[in-house]
């Protein structure tokens, strides 16, 4: 029997723990031809200050689904889009689900070799990329199965200069490549009478394949089902209904897309959640390491609702035009993708009066599955409560429930879990557990509320001479330094303890030196948990959400 110690904080805090659940025979098709028509006269994204109506965005994307149905790229051939927050992001997603295809997400920052690797393991048909990065990926001939490759200009839509390329005929096919090459503008304009075939699609069908980050090992493709994204925005909603009510966005409600779309946590909150299902304008914003940019567009497009990460958020709050911006707008905070540091939290209230509500999520979990209750009005330190349908046990080495306060891996149970790995019914064995529990070998505790506080990866928690020392801590310790800007910790091998920790330092002043750092840990860790070595580093590595990459420091 599973203890659920959460219900009593839902009755808290105006959650109601019974979903309204998709109609059986819905899926993501449905959800978008519906809103699309239902929202046609809002503003549906901002590109470049440049508003596209759902009106829009719906044409172009069923124009893009004719197109591709006309290649004779049959239905569930998967296609891999490899684009940043563009216009023709949405575009792509809504064409290829509406046409019932399988989304294969891709990092536009990936490497030949990391993409390569997805296209062969998807077995893509169909590529969607930038023009200006083909040129880098000279062994695509190397992917059997890719037939088509489509590239566009991040300003197609928006410049006229661009939009003139729409006449352009089809590229002529190299004569050493195997796939045929067209403009994705193009492929649009071509199309003068819109004639999708429907496709048959039960909720159980594979809609996108998420690869993870691969921070473990070679990324697997996370099987991700219609029903799996439809009840996690189902999910999402008792959270914004405790908090907004049941109602969709006003006309100049904004959520703010810094988040990268072709990630979990920005295709699921941003696009569906708030954007498709709510009517909230997103605000797409292609560069996030461009805090000026940045600011221009939260200037010129306040948002209600803000969802980021840990790293995105400190780097505002140390930008003096964040500072003296206008938040007055701004309603809802959240945080992911990683663990968000109490001091980081306490200025980002500071500045925009707005508390930031950390949540909890992974590729193989559409990705919510933890959230902190809106109207609490605090930044609680930990990932939250469970999703109402989502249940979650701590687990030993042996695989028993560990009581109260004590710490073992999170294993969710949920409508929102994905099928399973892409082709790996191995690795899929694996990650769940006989009554069908994910395994996320992430370690953390539950209190008597059923609040769960994330310690750390299995994978990186240190072992000093017996004694589990956790990242996380030593670096939520480490960050409240005055003169440290970011930082990492990591374990390394040591003759006498088997391991100790490492800690990786971006300086915030020049200086700072190690024996600085050292003694202010003295004065909040216990021995056996201070860094043996410090390094000060310009940069940390990041992944593309922005989560501090461990392993790349190794």
């Amino acid at each position: 029997m599973i203890h659920r110690p959460w219900m009593e904080e839902y009755k808290k805090w105006n959650i109601n723990p019974n979903l309204v659940e998709p109609a059986p025979e819905t899926t993501l098709v449905h959800l978008i031809d519906d809103n699309l028509k239902k929202f046609k006269d809002r503003t549906a994204f901002f590109y470049e200050d440049h508003a596209f109506s759902y009106a829009q965005i719906d044409i172009y994307s069923q124009k893009l689904a004719t197109f591709l149905q006309q290649l004779g790229v049959a239905k569930g051939s998967r296609i891999a889009v490899m684009l940043p927050n563009i216009i023709q992001y949405p575009i792509a997603i809504y064409a290829i689900l509406r046409a019932g295809y399988i989304l294969v997400n891709v990092n536009p920052m990936y490497t030949q070799r990391e993409l390569l690797h997805q296209l062969k393991d998807s077995g893509a048909e169909v590529l969607i990329l930038l023009d200006h990065t083909l040129a880098q990926f000279s062994q695509l001939t190397e992917c059997e199965t890719l037939k088509y490759i489509l590239s566009t200009d991040p300003f197609d839509f928006i410049l006229p200069q661009h939009n003139e390329q729409g006449s352009r005929t089809f590229d002529e096919p190299n004569t050493e490549a195997k796939q045929r090459h067209i403009h994705f503008k193009t492929a649009i304009d071509q199309v003068e009478h819109i004639q999708i075939q429907s496709p048959e699609l039960a909720q159980q069908d594979t809609a996108l394949l998420q690869y993870t980050g691969g921070t473990t090992g070679i990324s697997k493709g996370a099987e991700l089902t219609h029903r799996n994204i439809l009840f996690n925005i189902a999910q999402n909603s008792t959270v914004f209904n405790s908090h907004f009510g049941d109602r969709v966005a006003e006309p100049d409600e904004y959520i703010f897309c810094a988040l990268p779309l072709y990630h979990i946590y920005g295709f699921t909150i941003c696009l569906l959640s708030y954007g498709l299902f709510r009517g909230f304008a997103n605000v797409l914003i292609a560069n996030p390491r461009d805090l000026d940019a940045l600011i221009d567009q939260y200037q010129r497009h306040p948002p209600t609702v803000f969802p980021g990460v840990n790293t995105l958020f400190n780097a505002l709050i140390h930008h003096p035009r964040f500072k003296t911006a206008h938040h007055s707008r701004l309603k809802s905070t959240t945080g992911g993708g990683a663990a968000v540091l109490k001091n980081i939290a306490a200025l980002w209230y500071e500045i925009t009066g707005c508390h930031i509500y950390e949540g909890y999520g992974l590729s193989e979990t559409s990705p919510t599955v933890t959230f902190n209750p809106p109207l609490s009005r605090r930044f609680s330190g930990s990932i939250g409560l469970p999703l109402p349908g989502t249940d979650i046990v701590l687990l030993d080495e042996s695989g028993q429930s560990v009581e109260l306060n004590q710490a073992g891996e999170i294993a969710i149970r949920g409508p929102q879990v994905m099928k399973g790995y892409w082709k790996q019914p191995e690795a899929t064995a694996e990650v769940f557990t006989a009554d069908g529990f994910f395994l996320t070998g992430d370690i953390g505790c539950m209190n008597e509320q059923g609040y769960i506080s994330l310690l750390d990866r299995k994978k990186d928690m240190v072992l000093v001479s017996g004694f589990n020392v956790y990242p996380n801590e030593v670096e939520g310790v480490l960050s409240k330094h005055p003169q440290v800007l970011e930082c990492a910790v990591i374990g390394v091998a040591d003759e006498k303890s088997g391991q100790v920790p490492k800690a990786f330092v971006v300086k915030q002043h020049h200086g700072l030196t190690q024996e600085d750092i050292k003694l202010y840990l003295r004065e909040h860790l216990t021995n056996y948990k201070l860094p043996k070595y410090v390094e000060f580093v310009e940069q940390l590595p990041k992944s593309a959400v922005g989560k501090i990459l461990r392993k790349n420091l190794r």
